[in-house]
């Protein structure tokens, strides 16, 4: 099993698990305009994609957005998107991109890595507060669609 920050190599295979990423989420399928997403980001550097493969084949990815704190005045990460295919799962995949999302961070001098996922997602919530990711209880999140 091989991790790496993927390149425009890896378009093909990182665009089919992004697809499915947003199937997950309840999203219609659309291949060609996930290709066109993740070839954008790759082409532009404004993601930081990783990937996991063994034997050829992609068993996951995670792609993180820069991001500032002014509070703190340091860099932060926005882990945004976090996918291990359905059959290559409780291997420990997930982990794996978070320990390299905590490497960039860390390699970076950044102050945070921040993620959001969906109330019922709980075999994601696990994952995340077994490695030490902490619920905000602070502060809520607010967004407004354009």
């Amino acid at each position: 099993m091989e991790i790496y920050q993927a390149s425009m190599e890896d378009l093909e295979g990182v665009s089919a698990l992004f697809n499915l990423y947003r199937i997950f989420y309840k999203q219609a399928p659309n291949l060609e305009a996930a290709a066109e997403y993740i070839k954008e980001r790759l082409e532009k550097n404004d993601s930081v994609i990783y990937v996991v493969k063994k034997e050829g084949k992609y068993l996951g990815f995670t792609q993180l957005y820069p991001a500032f704190s002014s509070i703190s005045m340091k860099r932060a990460w926005i882990l945004n998107d976090l996918y291990v295919d359905g059959e290559a799962r409780k291997q420990g995949i997930g982990e794996k991109l978070i320990d390299k999302a905590k490497e960039l961070a860390a390699e970076t001098r950044a102050v945070s890595i921040s993620l959001s996922t969906a109330p019922d997602n709980f075999s994601a919530q696990r994952l995340y507060e077994k490695i030490g990711f902490k619920r905000d209880e602070q502060f809520y999140h607010y967004e407004l669609s354009i």
